[in-house]
C-alpha cells in the first residue's frame, strides 16, 4: 500500500511543480534592478494572476506572453508621491502621461487638496479602473472648507472636532495620511496648533503628514521648522513636498535647508522630501497677490479687487516681491491655462500685458494680473529656481521624485512639462548625462523609498509574491520629450509597463489596458 501511495504523492507534487512553472507573462534576459538600490543582475521574472510568481533563471517556465528584455532594465513600477489627479481621472482614465513615464502608482490629495470623502473617492477609482493605481491623502484645505468655508479665522472647538471627525473617517476609509497646502486658501489662515491636532488624528492610524509648506522662498527655513514641529508634536512621519528654493534671491540656500532635514533625521525624526527635476514651479496665479484678498469665495475676491485702495495695496505688494527677485518685469510667471482667453496660454505676464496694449511697465503688469484674477484666475508656470539647488537637493538620499501634476489631457493648455517627463528627465538628464546620481539610486528613489514612506506594502520592489507593477526601459535612450514650449509630448524609452500583472505599454505603445486599482492603507 505504501508504494502506490508514494507514487500518487509524487505525481501530485510533479503536477504542482508543472503548474507553478506556467506563468501569464515571462520577462526574460533583463537587467533586473529590484528597487533596493543594489546593482543590477541578469535574470527572468514570471508573472501570474497579477503578482510576481518567480525570479531568477527560469528556463523551464512557459507563459502566454514572453517579453525579451535583453539590453533593457527591468525595475519596479515607479510611484509618484505627489500628484493632483482629482477630477481628471474621468477625462483621461488611461493616464497616458504617467504610464509613458513609467509611473504605475500615484499618490494624490496633496497640497491640502483632495476629496473630503475619501471612501467615496476610492470606490470611484475602483469602479473607473484607470491605468494607474491610486492612493490618496486627505487634504486639510478641503476638510477646512467642508466645515468653515474660506473663512479667515481660527476654528472654534466644535468646528475643530468636526474637522477631526472628517480626518478620522478618511483614515478609516484608507487614506495614507494628511496633506496641507499652507500657501493656499484657506490653509494659509490656519495656525500650527490646528494642523497639529489633525495630524494627531492621523497618527492614531499610523499615517504620514505631507506638506506644501507655508513658504518656499524668503521664509523657507521657518516653514521647514513648522513642518518639523508638526511632525514632532503629532508623533508622525513628515514628507515635505516639492522641496525647493523659489526666487533668485534665495539661490544657494539649499545647503542650509538640506542640513535642516539631515539634522532632524539625526535627531530621530522620520522626515523625507520630494522634488521635481525642473527649475520652474507651477501653481495658481492667485499666489502673486496677498492672501487676505482671497478669503470668503470668488464674489468677495472680485469685490475687493474692484476697490482702488485694494488695487494700490496689491500693486505695492507685487512690486516689492518683484524687486526682491531683482527683476524689472513679470517675465517669470507664464500662463499655463487661462479659460477666459486661451491666446494667453504659453505667454508671460509681461507679454500678456503688451498684448492688452498697455505700457511696458511693471505697475501695468500688476493691473493685468488683477484683470485675470477678476476673470477667474489662471494656472501658471513660475520660472525662479537655480540649477545648482536642484542638483544639490537631488543628491540627498532621502529625496523622492514627484511630478506635482494632474492626468494630462493631450494638447489642452500649455502645462508644466513635469506632468509628462519627470522620471524620464531624471533618468536621461541627471543619471545618464550629468551623472548627478546613479541609476540604482534613482530607481530606489522612484520605487522602494516611496513605497516604504507611504506604507504601500506590496509595491516598490521586485520580489516574489508582490504586485507585478513593472517597468522595462532602455537606459541609453530614455528621455523626456516634453518642453515648456511644447509640453504635450510623451517620454521615450519605456518599452513595457505592467500594472497589476497586465501589460499596459507594449513595445512602446499604450494598448488601452486599465488595470489600476485604489490602494487603501488599512487594507495593505
Amino acid at each position: 500500500m505504501m508504494k502506490p501511495l508514494l507514487g500518487l504523492l509524487a505525481l501530485c507534487f510533479n503536477a504542482l511543480v508543472l503548474q507553478a512553472q506556467e506563468a501569464d507573462i515571462l520577462i526574460k534576459n533583463g537587467k533586473i534592478l529590484d528597487g533596493t538600490g543594489n546593482s543590477w543582475y541578469y535574470g527572468d521574472i514570471a508573472v501570474k494572476q497579477g503578482r510576481i510568481l518567480a525570479m531568477g533563471k527560469l528556463g523551464k517556465y512557459t507563459a502566454t506572453k514572453t517579453i525579451d528584455a535583453k539590453g533593457l532594465i527591468v525595475a519596479p513600477g515607479f510611484i509618484d508621491v505627489h500628484t493632483h489627479i482629482e477630477d481628471d481621472e474621468r477625462r483621461n482614465p488611461a493616464a497616458t502621461n504617467f504610464i509613458y513615464d513609467g509611473v504605475t502608482t500615484v499618490i494624490t490629495g496633496n497640497c491640502g487638496l483632495s476629496k473630503a470623502d475619501i471612501g467615496s473617492y476610492l470606490r470611484m477609482i475602483d469602479s473607473l479602473k484607470p491605468s494607474v493605481n491610486v492612493a490618496s491623502l486627505i487634504g486639510h484645505n478641503d476638510v477646512r472648507k467642508a466645515v468653515m468655508g474660506s473663512a479667515r479665522r481660527d476654528p472654534d472647538d466644535s468646528e475643530m472636532q468636526r474637522m477631526e471627525a472628517i480626518v478620522a473617517k478618511a483614515m478609516q476609509d484608507g487614506a495614507v495620511g494628511l496633506s496641507t497646502g499652507l500657501i493656499y486658501i484657506p490653509g494659509t489662515y490656519s495656525k500650527t496648533d490646528e494642523v497639529v491636532r489633525l495630524a494627531k488624528v492621523v497618527g492614531q492610524y499610523n499615517g504620514v503628514y505631507a506638506t506644501h509648506m507655508r513658504d518656499e522662498g524668503d521664509s523657507v527655513t521657518q516653514a521647514i521648522e513648522e513642518a518639523l514641529t508638526i511632525g514632532r508634536e503629532a508623533g508622525i512621519p513628515v514628507e515635505i513636498s516639492h522641496f525647493k528654493l523659489s526666487g533668485q534671491q534665495n539661490w544657494g540656500r539649499s545647503k542650509q535647508t538640506i542640513q535642516m532635514i539631515m539634522d532632524a533625521r539625526k535627531a530621530g525624526m522620520d522626515v523625507t522630501i520630494d522634488q521635481y527635476p525642473y527649475t520652474a514651479s507651477s501653481t495658481s496665479l492667485s499666489t502673486l497677490i496677498p492672501d487676505w484678498i482671497l478669503a470668503d469665495g470668488n464674489d468677495s475676491v472680485k469685490a475687493r479687487l474692484s476697490r482702488p485702495e485694494v488695487q494700490k495695496e496689491v500693486e505695492k505688494y507685487m512690486l516689492s516681491r518683484l524687486k526682491k527677485r531683482g527683476l524689472k518685469h513679470f517675465s517669470y510667471p507664464v500662463v499655463a491655462s487661462y479659460r477666459a482667453d486661451s491666446s494667453f496660454n504659453g505667454k508671460s505676464i509681461e507679454a500678456v500685458n503688451l498684448m492688452k496694449g498697455r505700457k511696458h511697465k511693471a505697475s501695468e503688469e500688476v493691473k493685468t494680473v488683477i484683470d485675470m484674477m477678476m476673470e477667474g484666475g489662471a494656472s501658471m508656470v513660475f520660472h525662479g529656481m537655480g540649477d545648482e539647488d536642484v542638483e544639490r537637493i537631488m543628491r540627498y538620499p532621502f529625496n523622492m521624485f514627484a511630478s506635482d501634476a494632474s492626468i494630462r489631457v493631450y494638447n489642452q493648455g500649455v502645462p508644466h512639462p513635469r506632468g509628462y517627463g519627470t522620471n524620464a528627465r531624471v533618468l536621461g538628464r541627471y543619471v545618464r548625462e550629468k551623472q548627478v546620481i546613479s541609476l540604482e539610486e534613482a530607481i530606489r528613489r522612484m520605487t522602494s523609498l516611496p513605497a516604504a514612506k507611504f506604507q504601500l506594502k506590496d509595491r516598490g520592489l521586485l520580489k516574489e509574491g508582490l504586485a507585478a507593477d513593472i517597468v522595462i526601459f532602455d537606459p541609453e535612450t530614455v528621455v523626456d520629450a516634453s518642453t515648456y514650449e511644447q509640453p504635450h509630448q510623451f517620454s521615450k524609452g519605456f518599452q513595457y509597463v505592467l500594472v497589476n500583472g497586465q501589460v499596459t505599454i507594449d513595445n512602446g505603445i499604450h494598448i488601452g489596458t486599465r488595470a489600476g486599482m485604489a490602494i487603501r492603507k488599512n487594507a495593505n
